[in-house]
């Protein structure tokens, strides 16, 4: 099973060790690719503050992120998962997981980002600024960028089970899967249930959207399931106690008491 995550913006950052080293990422078809992002970003945000803020979408209290992507170059790298720390990332606990729970981990999970296309938890890489949204001045924008980079690079990595694609849509549009591998591919919309005036009505939340898709990344490593269909996904996520409706390769989580 290969689970597509995406990034968060909370990252934690080092505050020691060695900076990142691009020939020692994951997927290193990506290579190339990662060095012309990498290197536009960091001289972006090295000549041009203001020009960089709004490129990026920076509030006036998240300034300080384009000089921290000016210095990713040197900045001191830790591995993505460490690094990531939002709601998602939270509800899934990594350094909580049992010893064979995180080798599930490390083998099954995919983060896609803007700036590095896609990494495993063990790469090392430092804390930055850089979304799928963004479009950068010569590169365009990121989605689009990284597909054509994307689709050999995961050729070699996604293997013959199930994809469970958890991704946000910003993240989405950078790989999809085509052929047989969408046949076994499965999505996760998770929906918030509330019964009003006796009518039982469904919306999307997306916080908890993020904390539910942690949980259900948590439990499907932490039981050792491998399940190989979006069917037999369905069938493993009710026995580890989650209410699941499947149409085909998509998948509806309900939840209706929100924590």
């Amino acid at each position: 099973m290969l689970v597509l995550l995406p990034p968060s913006e909370g990252k934690a950052t080092a505050v020691r060790g060695r900076p990142v080293a691009l020939d020692g990422l994951s997927l290193p078809g990506l290579g190339a690719a990662r060095e012309a992002v990498l290197d536009e970003l960091v001289a972006l945000c090295a000549d041009d503050e203001d020009k960089a803020a709004e490129i990026l979408g920076l509030s006036p209290g998240l300034r300080g992120e384009v000089a921290r992507n000016a210095a990713l170059r040197t900045a001191p790298a830790m591995p993505a998962g460490r690094l990531y720390t939002g709601v998602l990332y939270d509800a899934l606990g990594l350094a909580t997981l049992d010893t064979a729970a995180k080798r599930r981990a490390a083998r099954s999970l995919l983060v896609f980002s803007g700036l590095w296309g896609a990494v495993r938890l063990g790469d090392r890489i430092p804390a930055y600024r850089c979304s799928m949204a963004v479009r950068l001045p010569a590169a365009g924008g990121l989605a689009a960028y990284w597909k054509p980079h994307l689709e050999p690079a995961l050729a070699e990595v996604v293997g013959g089970g199930l994809v469970l694609d958890l991704r946000s849509s910003a993240y989405a549009g950078a790989w999809r899967a085509q052929g047989e591998v969408g046949a076994r591919t499965a999505t996760v919309r998770v929906l918030q249930v509330t019964v009003v005036d006796g009518v039982e009505r469904r919306s999307v939340v997306s916080h908890f959207n993020k904390a539910t898709k942690g949980r259900l990344v948590r439990a499907l490593m932490t039981s050792g399931a491998s399940p190989r269909t979006p069917a037999a996904l369905a069938r493993d996520l009710r026995d580890l106690g989650f209410t699941v409706e499947a149409d085909g390769g998509r998948l509806d989580v309900l939840v209706r008491d929100l924590h």
